[in-house]
């Protein structure tokens, strides 16, 4: 069993950086393919980032390009969101999650997930 604990939000004002980490069990880290989503109230879920198991490869939404980062560190077992420019749109409960093998930007296809953590953005 794979288990995802995210941690790192908080309140911050516009404009101002925040960096999630995610920790993730279990030996295989290196195996899985990571994203993270956020869901705003009242809202779907939605993509942010995800990387490639080896880290090489990321992709971002548009909403996001530019301004968060997303990395691994596969000695660690953990990914990170390094988010600046932040906005008030922002605000949202923000996910990790794990799927084997390839990225994907829609989370029907991850097999695993955190508890989630807030983001707040004050204007």
């Amino acid at each position: 069993q794979v288990q995802l604990v995210e941690s790192g939000g908080g309140l911050v004002q516009a404009g101002g950086s925040l960096r999630l980490s995610c920790a993730v069990s279990g030996r295989t880290f290196s195996s899985y393919a990571m994203g993270w989503f956020r869901q705003a109230p009242g809202k779907e879920r939605e993509f942010v980032a995800a990387i490639s198991r080896s880290g090489r490869s990321t992709y971002y939404s548009d909403s996001v390009k530019g301004r968060f980062t997303i990395s691994r560190d596969n000695a660690k077992n953990t990914v990170y969101l390094q988010m600046n420019s932040l906005k008030p749109e922002d605000t949202a409960v923000y996910y990790c999650a794990a799927k084997q093998f390839y990225t994907s930007n829609l989370p029907v296809d991850y097999d695993y997930w955190g508890q989630g953590t807030q983001v707040t953005v004050s204007s």
